[in-house]
């Protein structure tokens, strides 16, 4: 296994600063957190160079160090991370009509996902799938990155955040239909990101 060279070495981690940094300001939702959590991601890897090796993308390397940095972050400052303020009783879901018909059944059967598995090696979906999970309104992007990417229990992320178990899967409901919407619409009809 080789070294990198360590000119270029920083200067890919320069690169993908801010990248790290939106994802980082999307879950602690404060500036400096944002910045400490991502400062110590790049301060890690500089230190272990001969980690990241190459057998994933830098990208991922980071994003995986930067994870661990999020959890212990939001574990350290506990409750005072805040989140906008929406609720379960918020207005009707504008995507409710897509769900289900009042017998359980799909309202429209979804579009064909074909074999997701296999999708997930293609960087092309994945840039689709980034694409919109950035489009989530911020606290349902928030909460759906905390459930699934950083796979904190719903019990941690109510912790966390002071939110009802009810509130939660509401928020996480609504963010999964979004989500769903936006990749039949960008990825499996064919169509590019606007």
């Amino acid at each position: 296994m080789t070294m990198p060279d360590p000119t270029d070495f920083e200067a890919e981690l320069v690169a993908q600063r801010s990248y790290l940094m939106r994802f980082a300001r999307l879950q602690l939702r404060n500036e400096t957190w944002a910045e400490d959590a991502v400062s110590e991601t790049l301060l890690a890897a500089l230190a272990r160079p001969q980690a990241f090796g190459g057998r994933a993308q830098l990208k991922t390397w980071l994003v995986g160090i930067l994870k661990h940095k999020i959890i212990d972050a939001l574990r350290a400052r506990g409750r005072e991370v805040c989140v906008d303020g929406a609720s379960a009783d918020d207005d009707e879901d504008p995507l409710a009509h897509m769900a289900f018909q009042a017998d359980g059944h799909f309202a429209e059967l979804p579009a064909d996902w074909g074999d997701p598995e296999r999708e997930l090696d293609n960087r092309q979906f994945l840039a689709v799938l980034e694409a919109c999970t950035d489009r989530l309104p911020p606290v349902q992007g928030r909460l759906f990155l905390m459930r699934e990417w950083l796979e904190l229990s719903s019990e941690e992320i109510c912790n966390e955040l002071g939110l009802s178990a009810t509130n939660l899967y509401v928020q996480l409901h609504r963010a999964r239909l979004r989500l769903r919407e936006c990749l039949e619409i960008h990825w499996f009809a064919g169509k590019p990101v606007a």
